[in-house]
């Protein structure tokens, strides 16, 4: 009687547990001799039915072997990838490439976002002597402080660490990695494995020197006239000085932050870490941007970016007229949102869509879009 010799010596059959960035385990059992990609496809076929129908799903799929932190080949058998018996795998979902930018015209709404800082700074100064004489100052900005305190960008998405660190990863690493890539979870993991054997991958972020040694350099100082009483040699020691140590604690607090990804990539063309904060402080941490104003005549300076709107223009006029505006000036929140949006415009929306800072935000955009257009 002839037996095949493939079932005397039938291949081992492994039981690996995988886990999908939606939370979601189980136990999987393979043959030692299947491809990555046989097995690719009865996890996907688990956690997302249907999604076989698209012939691109499986290549649009990866898995990656949690101790190690290598992607599997979908070509080699669970053997040649050295898979062991109760090992650990995670599927993912590959991060589409970026798609190109598009080359438009300089619309009005970019107009508004470039001269909307010069408006800011000049909105700032009129602000901090508006609430500067308000005898409750010291109090009212107290809680503007208390208010930074809750809303820190600093603080780590502590559901997505936990994720990174049960996969393994160290928890310093997974909080580097989180923070580059915007608390996603999915990025973060690429970038971890990525970066495992990148002998700098637990160095500290660049551009983080603004935080850690955060000063008032090169912002403009509450004006002096705005926080000094009468009394000004009595007042040096008075509830006065006190409220201008709240106002740098809020400058520090609403420092520019440079994207950590495009310091990396711009330091890795050789400039120096200084400039490219410089760069992407001037051109809204945009890295292609920044690095055009490197290239080039580096106009504006970063000094420029602190110069306010003519006091005496039609513009500023206007919009120190309106009401609305009067009236969010009295508020330390509205202070506080022109504070956030000077240093970090990406924040914009944030503050457009607030009850309190909408409404002037509203104002100040239909102002200019108005004398724009006359």
């Amino acid at each position: 009687m002839f037996v095949q010799e493939d079932k005397i010596f039938a291949a081992k059959v492994l039981r690996v547990r995988v886990c999908a960035l939606d939370g979601t385990e189980w136990l999987e059992e393979v043959p030692e001799d299947a491809a990555v990609e046989r097995l690719k496809e009865r996890c996907l076929k688990r956690c997302a039915p249907g999604s076989l129908e698209d012939p691109k799903c499986i290549t649009h799929h990866k898995l990656i072997h949690a101790a190690s932190e290598k992607v599997l080949t979908d070509t080699k058998t669970v053997l040649e990838e050295n898979i062991q018996d109760q090992d650990v795998l995670v599927l993912v979902k590959k991060r589409a490439p970026p798609a190109p930018p598009k080359m438009v015209d300089i619309s009005a709404e970019e107009k508004f976002q470039t001269e909307l800082r010069k408006i800011l700074v000049s909105l700032i100064e009129v602000a901090q002597k508006l609430l500067a004489l308000n005898p409750d100052a010291v109090e009212l900005f107290k809680k503007a402080n208390a208010m930074l305190d809750e809303d820190e960008d600093d603080r780590v998405d502590e559901i997505a660490l936990r994720q990174l660190t049960e996969m393994g990863f160290p928890e310093s690493r997974a909080v580097k990695a989180l923070r580059l890539n915007h608390m996603s979870v999915t990025q973060a993991m690429e970038w971890l494995i990525e970066h495992s054997d990148d002998p700098t991958v637990d160095a500290p972020l660049p551009g983080q020197f603004s935080l850690e040694n955060a000063s008032v350099e090169g912002v403009a100082a509450p004006p002096a006239q705005a926080l000094e009483g009468p009394n000004q040699e009595v007042g040096r020691e008075e509830p006065k000085d006190e409220l201008t140590e709240i106002f740098k604690k809020i400058r520090r607090k609403r420092e520019f932050r440079p994207d950590p990804r495009a310091v990396i990539a711009l330091m890795e063309m050789g400039f120096d870490e200084r400039e490219v904060v410089d760069a992407l402080r001037v051109n809204n941490n945009q890295q292609n941007a920044a690095c055009e104003w490197l290239l080039g005549d580096r106009k504006p300076t970063p000094e420029d970016l602190d110069k306010g709107i003519d006091p005496a223009s039609p513009l500023f006029q206007a919009i120190l007229e309106n009401p609305v505006v009067q009236l969010g000036l009295t508020n330390p929140k509205t202070l506080l949102a022109f504070e956030d949006m000077l240093e970090n415009p990406l924040n914009s929306t944030q503050w457009m869509n607030d009850p309190e800072t909408g409404p002037v935000m509203l104002q100040i955009s239909r102002i200019f879009q108005t004398l724009n257009r006359t």
